[in-house]
């Protein structure tokens, strides 16, 4: 099953906005309690949230997970930072990229593969404004084209 397919739970879609996407990385996540059950009932947001390597080990801060309603007492902080599994090359690679200027982590997708939840994670360079510009002028000039191919189908 190639990178990303599974059932999708959240999507980040401001990332593509704001940043050239490189490469991808697909990742485990080490939850507690509830956390998977809330994840399976799609209460997750990936807006503001990044992944930093700490100590050979990389990181996911400000993934949004609410609490799970029926929890109580076994519930978590929603906000608390969470473990990505990765296998050690791929935390090397990682580490090369980062030190490059501009470069840094971006969780692109969360969805659950197999049973397990996973995240999509990307290696962006961020866009200037300019840039952003850019793309949505080709992505108004692609809409107008296929406004005009559609009228002239109808005709």
């Amino acid at each position: 099953m190639p990178k990303g397919e599974g059932k999708l739970i959240a999507q980040n879609k401001k990332a593509h906005h704001d940043y050239f996407i490189e490469e991808t990385y697909e990742a485990g996540l080490v939850l507690q309690g509830t956390e998977i059950k809330s994840i399976r009932a799609g209460k997750v947001n990936l807006k503001d949230s990044f992944a930093k390597v700490e100590k050979g080990e990389v990181f996911i801060h400000n993934m949004h997970i609410s609490p799970y309603e029926q929890g109580n007492r076994y519930n978590h902080d929603p906000l608390r930072t969470r473990k990505l599994l990765l296998h050690r090359r791929e935390i090397n690679k990682l580490i090369g990229y980062i030190k490059e200027e501009g470069y840094t982590l971006v969780p692109l997708k969360l969805y659950i593969k197999d049973g397990f939840a996973k995240l999509l994670l990307g290696v962006g360079k961020g866009k200037k404004k300019y840039d952003k510009r850019e793309d949505m002028k080709k992505k108004e000039a692609k809409r107008e084209i296929e406004r005009a191919f559609r009228e002239r189908q109808k005709m």
